[in-house]
């Protein structure tokens, strides 16, 4: 009878473990615009295992700070999508106005901020009454947002003014704005929160911001068309759009490192928590690829909905 209840409880543990691995298992959400949906790629296996349909060509995509909510831009329905991302599915939709594509989530608030294209705003909503909450005037054209891991600043890629603005969050006032490279579509900001990184699209490079003496601090030459920044294991990472590349930086020097073959039109990126690993949204070739970015090459690539974006952060 001992043996019984040992050999029952060995199971049970056994079986218990398997469901905390499954739960545990991290995952990719990416944004397939073209196909009105929304993937969801486990990261161990790389593989879809879900698939929702959103509408409203989805770009942008944030995450709630605990990570069971995702918030995604739905720019042609004008729209704010909440998505349960534990039980894959649409929970509530509000109509932002304008043209939303960048989106942030306050790390402590229960807000996100969405950038506006077409009205040059920052739209401030309140994720418990899910409504619109606040207006905050920015460059033209807004594209990419980040929040500084303190909560206190949320910077803009003002794509058509070749800025970001800086905005302080408690004010919701833009109280500085710094010079970068042309059409700086995509922002990141690091762990420290000391600097930013934009994307220029038309001038081929990342401008490299100290974030408390506002100004810039550098600048790395890049691939065509550089929509997005990564940051792992002291290497910055450019998704080349048009030239179906990654480029890798030292982010001590600043020097370019490796230009590392892709995809085609490689677009969203970003790190994995313990920064083992960089994952690559590939609008073209509809697959989500995953990069190691110490030995700088593709490990491993699973297929997606058509036209993944994945603007923002997008890994739980």
């Amino acid at each position: 009878m001992s043996c019984l209840l040992r050999s029952s409880a060995a199971l049970a543990f056994l079986f218990l473990g398997a469901l905390q691995s499954v739960a545990a298992a991290a995952e990719a959400l990416t944004t397939n615009q073209p196909a009105d949906n929304l993937s969801f790629v486990n990261l161990d296996t790389m593989k879809e295992v879900a698939r929702i349909k959103i509408g409203g060509k989805p770009a942008g995509i944030a995450l709630s700070p605990d990570k069971t909510k995702a918030y995604i831009t739905s720019p042609d329905s004008r729209e704010l999508v909440e998505v349960d991302a534990v039980s894959r599915a649409v929970t509530r939709r509000l109509v932002v106005g304008g043209g939303p594509v960048g989106v942030a989530a306050h790390p402590k608030l229960p807000e996100v901020y969405v950038a506006d294209w077409y009205t040059h705003k920052i739209i401030v909503v309140d994720t418990n009454k899910f409504a619109v909450v606040g207006t905050i005037a920015v460059g033209k054209s807004p594209s990419g947002l980040a929040v500084t891991p303190d909560g206190r600043l949320l910077l803009s890629a003002d794509r058509d003014s070749n800025t970001v603005s800086f905005v302080d969050i408690a004010s919701r006032k833009r109280i500085a704005t710094v010079s970068v490279g042309n059409h700086p579509f995509g922002i990141t900001i690091d762990d420290a929160g000391s600097r930013a990184y934009t994307a220029n699209v038309k001038s081929n490079d990342v401008t490299v911001i100290d974030i408390a003496g506002r100004r810039v601090v550098g600048r790395v030459p890049t691939g065509r068309r550089p929509y997005a920044v990564g940051l792992a294991d002291g290497r910055g990472f450019s998704t080349d759009q048009y030239g179906e590349t990654v480029t890798a930086f030292d982010l001590k020097t600043l020097a370019p490192i490796k230009v590392i073959r892709a995809c085609d039109h490689p677009e969203g990126i970003e790190a994995d928590t313990a920064r083992r690993n960089i994952y690559v949204a590939c609008w073209g070739d509809d697959v989500l690829l995953r990069i190691d970015p110490v030995a700088l090459k593709v490990t491993g690539k699973t297929a997606v909905g058509d036209g993944p974006r994945a603007f923002g952060k997008f890994l739980r």
